[in-house]
């Protein structure tokens, strides 16, 4: 079952009932200037959502970062590095192990990386998860998500 948790401020409510059933995050990350900085910042939603979903038992965590094809440059590798390198570090600290979430670059809009690897990212070599169970790798969203271990 796949459950879509609002990732607004005024549906908080409904994110943290959703969240408290699920067995594994799929946190959305806004590449764009500006976006991803205020996600991260203090109050921001990404923390916010990251924390919730730690402290509502939810073990498992997929990064998803969005809107790749509006950095500057679009599908910048740059960007992708710096988002992964902040988000694990924030993840760490709140109780996650970074090393055993894949982070994968997508663009929703124009399907890069969802379903199929993208040309236009040839610099991203995929993800690789390592958890007790063994290590994971793929290169795209569906993968990781192929990759959640069943409750």
């Amino acid at each position: 079952t796949i459950i879509d948790a609002p990732g607004h401020r005024d549906f908080i409510k409904n994110m943290i009932t959703g969240t408290s059933q699920a067995d594994c995050a799929v946190l959305i990350v806004a590449a764009g200037t500006g976006e991803f900085e205020a996600g991260i910042s203090k109050n921001g939603q990404t923390r916010e959502h990251a924390l919730l979903a730690f402290t509502l038992g939810v073990k498992q965590l997929i990064v998803g970062v969005n809107k790749m094809d509006s950095t500057e440059p679009p599908y910048s590798e740059t960007r992708f590095e710096e988002i992964k390198k902040e988000v694990s570090s924030y993840i760490k600290k709140i109780g996650y192990n970074p090393a055993a979430v894949a982070f994968v670059p997508i663009s929703g809009w124009h399907g890069d990386n969802m379903l199929e690897v993208s040309a236009k990212m040839p610099w991203f070599k995929g993800w690789i998860v390592e958890r007790k169970e063994g290590k994971v790798e793929g290169k795209c969203l569906i993968e990781a998500l192929d990759a959640i271990l069943p409750p």
